[in-house]
């Protein structure tokens, strides 16, 4: 079988035949020709930040979940179940969020725009009023956030080509569709997250850059402190009172390192700074944009105290030296039977210490405080700089009772070599901003508070961190880690690529198939070299390159012949009577063979 198989495509190639040869060549050809995939298109790596998980009080919050395998879908898709859904913030809305949790989706990935500046302000206030709510409650799918290039807005472009080809029509189309759609399989290369058993109090917040909250407050604290460590360089500039500078981390989180900080120097020691030797204490929030000024009081200060003169001199620079400027105190009490108290001054009220919180903004509950939507650009540089001269002219006034000597409130303080430096803030803005600064995310030996350390080296002494461990027994807070992933995207394609293309190997092995069994059909042993002139060779004549038929009679030498075109068996030879042709001139001469003696 396998001989007479060799011997007809032998006769095929032999006698030129274009629809085999076509069959058996094409397929090698395409693959020599088509170019290779490159592999930035077969993958594609970048970062993720996770939704914040943590607990407090024992209630759990944000997502529950670290890890992620699955195939890409965007909410074009019908179904929605065990796949990565991949959202636009452009185009997010929390009934497709809320979708996507009803259908029990592996994740949720948003996919944040480059310029954040440019994103409309509708869109902006709409994603800040769902931010709590998301956050609020507890999810078993795991949410991340991503932001955009080009390589993972080319993913996501295919991925809702891909999802919106499910809701054609017509069967066929879907199914042509799903099958030249390219699919991504999303996967993390983190484990499962775990408790974080310590933290930092000198980390000053989970993907939210903090640039207006709470990174113009801290850029106004190194300013601060760069001018009154000027100041407190002499001694006949010296004021009465010591100044401390504070940076506290978990303000997000009911302000934890304020109220770990306050513990262990109130109740851990015998001796402290802050027993009974506080004047005030001033808490910088929100402090980098808007044309007003807020000082917030959980008690309205008492005439004649320290509190009171410095509301007074906040009102009168505001209204001498920056009319334009609103200025106002809100009142408000402490309600502890929320979880998360208002603002950060309420920590020291209740450990009774006079404190207060200025910041431009007049609710607690406004969602810019913590949104991922804080950015850079949301800090306006001048509005910065006004605000840290308001702070730093009413400061000066009071420590040095300025007022009482008789300096006119419209006389400035900080001038000419004294005055505020935009550039050393905008600096400041753009480190703080350039990182996330969540409390998983910096840890001890992280050159975030190196840096920070460093720089208030240079105007402040005794510059010192207080590192902060959850109590095992019975933590108010407990965070999680696998904050910063990396996700990777790989091409794949749907399983009904691999049925289609079963189906196209079948038909291709049918086609040369039935090829070689209609062309074995065609050239039949008992016809001979009559044949092959049916098979593409015009004549047998020595212009034919390709065969040359030699016929001999019993007992002459065989002759040479090639490896291609055996020689013909005489059993196989017609008559002579039936080839006429054999006698023309320039062919070969054929004889009649003797008869057998009997």
């Amino acid at each position: 079988m396998l001989e007479e198989a060799g011997e007809v495509l032998e006769n095929m190639l032999k006698a030129s035949c274009l629809p085999l040869g076509f069959i058996v060549f094409l397929p090698a050809v395409l693959l020599l020709v088509a170019p290779p995939l490159p592999a930035a298109d077969a993958a594609h790596e970048f970062t993720v930040y996770r939704m914040q998980q943590y607990d407090l009080q024992g209630q759990p919050y944000g997502t529950r979940n670290a890890v992620l395998n699955t195939e890409a879908r965007t909410m074009a898709a019908e179904v929605l179940s065990r796949r990565c859904v991949l959202m636009r913030l452009l185009d997010f809305s929390y009934e497709q969020y809320q979708k996507a949790l009803r259908q029990s989706a592996g994740a949720v990935v948003i996919i944040l725009p480059r310029a954040m500046a440019a994103v409309p302000q509708d869109v902006v206030r709409q994603f800040m009023e769902i931010e709590p709510e998301m956050l609020a409650m507890e999810t078993i799918v795991p949410v991340y956030f991503a932001v955009e290039d080009e390589a993972l807005l080319s993913i996501y472009e295919q991925t809702q080509a891909a999802s919106a080809s499910q809701g054609s029509a017509s069967a066929a189309e879907v199914l042509l569709r799903t099958a030249t759609a390219n699919g991504f399989q999303m996967v993390t290369s983190g484990v499962q997250s775990k408790a974080v058993s310590d933290w930092l109090i000198a980390s000053v917040e989970w993907l939210s850059l903090g640039a207006d909250s709470n990174g113009s407050g801290v850029s106004v604290l190194l300013e601060l402190a760069r001018l009154f460590s000027r100041l407190y360089t002499y001694k006949r500039t010296h004021a009465a009172y010591n100044l401390l500078f504070f940076a506290s981390g978990g303000g997000k989180f009911n302000y934890q390192g304020t109220k770990r900080w306050l513990e262990d120097n109130l109740d851990h020691t015998d001796s402290s700074l802050l027993q009974d030797n506080v004047a005030f204490v001033l808490c910088l929030d929100t402090v980098g944009r808007g044309s007003s000024l807020h000082l917030h009081v959980s008690k309205p200060p008492r005439e004649g105290t320290l509190q009171h003169a410095f509301l007074r001199e906040l009102e009168t620079v505001a209204a001498h030296q920056f009319p334009e400027v609103r200025f106002s105190m809100v009142h408000k009490r402490i309600n502890l039977a929320e979880d998360v108290l208002a603002w950060e001054h309420e920590r020291f009220a209740i450990r009774r210490l006079p404190a207060f919180t200025l910041s431009h903004l007049e609710s607690h509950r406004d969602g810019q405080r913590s949104s991922i939507m804080d950015v850079r650009s949301r800090v306006d540089s001048k509005t910065l700089t006004r605000n840290t001269r308001i702070i730093a002219e009413a400061l000066t006034r009071v420590i040095y009772n300025l007022t009482e000597k008789g300096t006119p409130p419209d006389m400035p303080v900080f001038t000419e070599q004294m005055q505020i430096q935009q550039e050393q803030l905008d600096s400041v803005m753009d480190w703080l901003t350039n990182q996330p600064r969540a409390a998983q995310l910096v840890d001890k030996d992280s050159t975030f508070l190196s840096t920070l350390e460093h720089h208030l080296s240079r105007y402040l002494k005794d510059v010192k961190q207080h590192h902060v461990k959850a109590d095992k027994r019975d933590p108010e807070f407990v965070f999680y880690d696998q904050l910063k992933q990396v996700m990777n995207a790989y091409r794949v394609k749907p399983a009904v690529f691999d049925l289609l293309l079963a189906v196209g190997i079948a038909a291709y092995l049918g086609m040369a198939y039935v090829a070689v069994q209609v062309s074995s059909a065609q050239a039949p042993a008992g016809q001979g070299a009559a044949h092959l002139e049916e098979l593409g060779c015009m004549s047998l004549s020595a212009s034919c390159p390709l065969a040359q038929l030699r016929v001999t009679w019993p007992g002459a030498p065989a002759p040479p012949t090639s490896s291609l075109f055996p020689a013909v068996s005489p059993a196989l030879q017609p008559p002579l009577q039936d080839r006429p042709e054999a006698a023309r001139e320039g062919q070969d001469t054929v004889t009649q063979p003797p008869p057998k003696t009997q």
